[in-house]
């Protein structure tokens, strides 16, 4: 049977992939900080008749991240499939932000994501099959004050994500990055996001997205943008200027 490492699996997106993938008939390795939530998810798992190894991790903490890398690495136990979601935002004044909590969500979002990728890489190109799944945002496609830092991770996430797309199709490894919009998931509370601005038309559940998400990386795409308005968002972004899509996220933005 085929396995999935999730990053992230404990809530929201990451959660979801963990179930819809058990559904395709993937086994599962669960990796987030919430060993709790972690068990209780693969005592579920498990009761579907699927395996569940649970590595409880704070991928921000460079030991704790080898050890996820080792264990994709690991050419006993090969994992067929990575999903990188595991990340968090920020939201205000970037000079009024604690330095040491930026420097965790870049780490986060972007080393990690980097370090493990680079981890299964070799064996996914050796047996030819498999594949990543990066989660992106949307917030990759435009530069919002107020989320800085948030922004430009998920930018190197997107560019980073397109590229492999391109080196590895011709291997047989499939690389999609995935670019939600405003989904409802506990990620809003965490990053201190008021939504108000959004309208409740743009908002996806999770299954929503990892639906979607899921059938893009079938039809072996390099990106999937989740959501009517958030595709819209998307292809005006390739059109406006950077500091034009900065000002005007500027002046809707409640985070400011």
């Amino acid at each position: 049977m085929p396995t999935a490492l999730v990053t992230g699996a404990s809530q929201g997106i990451g959660e979801s992939f963990a179930r819809s993938l058990v559904e395709r008939g993937y086994d599962l390795v669960l990796v987030a900080r919430n060993a709790d939530a972690l068990q209780k998810l693969a005592g579920e798992i498990r009761a579907h008749g699927r395996e569940a190894e649970v590595i409880p991790a704070d991928l921000t903490d460079l030991t704790e991240l080898r050890m996820v890398e080792e264990r994709l690495a690991d050419t006993g136990r090969p994992v067929d499939l990575l999903v990188n979601n595991a990340g968090f935002g920020t939201t205000g004044l970037f000079h009024e932000l604690p330095l040491d909590e930026e420097d965790r969500e870049i780490r986060l979002n972007v080393l990690a994501l980097v370090r493990l990728t680079h981890a299964i890489l070799p064996q996914l190109v050796e047996r030819r099959s498999g594949g990543i799944i990066n989660v992106s945002s949307i917030a990759g496609f435009q530069p919002a004050p107020g989320n800085a830092t948030y922004c430009g991770t998920k930018a190197f996430v997107t560019q980073f994500s397109l590229a492999l797309h391109e080196e590895y199709r011709s291997k047989g490894v499939r690389v999609l990055c995935v670019a939600p919009g405003a989904t409802r998931t506990e990620w809003q509370a965490r990053a201190g996001y008021r939504d108000s601005n959004i309208p409740s038309f743009a908002w996806q559940s999770a299954d929503e997205v990892v639906e979607g998400s899921l059938r893009a990386f079938d039809a072996k795409r390099g990106i999937f943008t989740s959501g009517l308005p958030n595709k819209a968002l998307a292809a005006v972004t390739h059109l406006v200027p950077r500091s034009l899509l900065a000002r005007a996220a500027g002046m809707v933005s409640s985070q400011v």
